[in-house]
């Protein structure tokens, strides 16, 4: 480019697009960005179809109406399926500008995950072998995931390493093993929870205090580094502190500190009364950070990518059994207290003691520690367990389809993700 004009003018399929040079230098297309580094014409002409020197402008064989949604996207950064094309088609014309299917809504993701598996086919199977880019690289594709040459270098990429082994625990072995670490430290801090409410703690603390406070100072300070370290090396600042894992993190490391500044100034966090208690209440917030064991398992990420798409269904299902409490629970307490027929049963004595009963007889097979000694209330009980079984069984249905489309949407992004990356690796 630095034998042509200031204006570049991209010609695909007879539709013409004018940008300067440098927004070619940074576009997020990676066939259009690398013209700007070609300093001969033989260079562009190994990007391009043709081009024109007097106009400064560079023709693309390529589908018109396919590039017009692949600039919305770079305007909108929502990138979808043109409308009457097939995907495998406009998947195509992604590869060649330098977009892969990570780039695409997560709707046509999907879609194009289906379409692939429908025929046997697998995104590999086109980023692998089209669209060879040889201008000084005959082994780079527009299909890999790597960074263009003008895109981060030296502390950005760094940082951008960084952000990818916190946040992908798979991106690398160096976060595999920042994975582990996390995970063990997470499992000793649960251990140390646990053994803290038997009975013997308080003596064996005595005996060992300094392993105690050692362990629970180290396991502080890794979760506190982790914490730091991925706000620093975090895209968006405000998105990292909205999350509802590091909301957590934050709330469950707190009171450790807390804890020290009173101790420092004189004031013991057991003996403050009302803080005392609500200080003892966010320590226990520490079991939460079992939730940071989603980012390593995938069962995990389903449950909760389940339990996010399905809460209508949840709802639905607490209405259910809502109402049937209320129900139920009325008609126990009027037949084995409230009608005086000779029998007064002390446990059903209200009927929000009734309810407990119902409660556990619908989604269970009951305690035995309340039950019903009248004949009405044990047809009562017999109606109240069949109901109980048919309401959970009507939302459990679409609970468990979606749990299987969930399970097999995170296998194909996280199958899809390893791949990018191992491409990534074997491209630097």
């Amino acid at each position: 480019m630095k034998f042509g004009h200031s204006i570049c003018v991209l010609n695909v399929g007879g539709t013409r697009y004018a940008f300067t040079r440098e927004v070619i230098k940074d576009f997020p297309l990676r066939r259009v960005s690398r013209l700007h580094a070609c300093a001969t014409e033989k260079e562009v002409l190994e990007l391009c179809d043709d081009y024109d020197q007097d106009r400064n402008e560079f023709f693309f064989d390529r589908h018109a109406q396919a590039f017009l949604f692949i600039m919305l996207y770079v305007r909108s950064g929502k990138l979808r399926f043109v409308p009457g094309i097939c995907e495998l088609s406009f998947y195509t014309e992604m590869l060649y500008w330098g977009l892969e299917s990570a780039h695409l809504d997560f709707c046509c993701q999907k879609r194009l995950d289906d379409r692939m598996s429908e025929i046997g086919m697998d995104t590999d199977c086109l980023s692998e072998s089209d669209f060879r880019l040889s201008s000084g690289d005959d082994s780079q594709t527009d299909a890999e995931p790597a960074e263009p040459k003008t895109g981060l270098s030296g502390r950005a990429k760094w940082i951008e390493l960084t952000r990818q082994a916190f946040e992908e625990p798979n991106s690398s072995f160096p976060a595999q093993i920042l994975a582990t670490v996390s995970v063990v430290f997470v499992i000793t801090s649960m251990v140390m929870l646990c053994l803290s409410t038997l009975p013997d703690w308080d003596t064996a603390k005595r005996n060992m205090v300094e392993e105690h406070r050692v362990i629970e100072t180290v396991c502080i300070s890794w979760f506190t580094a982790e914490c730091l370290l991925r706000f620093l090396v975090a895209r968006n600042k405000w998105e990292f502190l909205r999350r509802p894992l590091n909301i957590i993190d934050v709330v469950a490391i707190s009171p450790y500190y807390i804890t020290m500044v009173l101790a420092g100034a004189g004031l013991p966090g057991g003996g403050l009364g009302v803080a005392g208690v609500a200080l003892r209440v966010l320590r226990m917030m520490r079991v939460f950070w079992l939730m940071k064991l989603a980012r390593h398992f995938l069962g995990l990420q389903t449950l909760g990518l389940t339990l996010r798409r399905c809460y209508r269904e949840m709802v639905m299902l607490l209405v259910f059994v809502c109402v049937a409490m209320a129900i139920y629970s009325a008609l126990a307490q009027l037949l084995e207290h409230g009608l005086d027929l000779g029998v007064r049963n002390p446990d059903y004595a209200s009927i929000p003691a009734a309810a407990w009963w119902v409660i556990i007889s619908m989604t269970t097979v009951g305690y035995g520690d309340v039950y019903p000694v009248t004949v009405g209330g044990r047809v009562l009980g017999g109606v109240c367990v069949v109901s109980g079984i048919v309401l959970l069984a009507l939302p459990i249905t679409f609970i468990y389809h979606s749990f299987v489309q969930c399970y097999h949407e995170l296998q194909m992004r996280s199958a899809r993700h390893a791949r990018s990356i191992s491409a990534a690796e074997l491209l630097r």
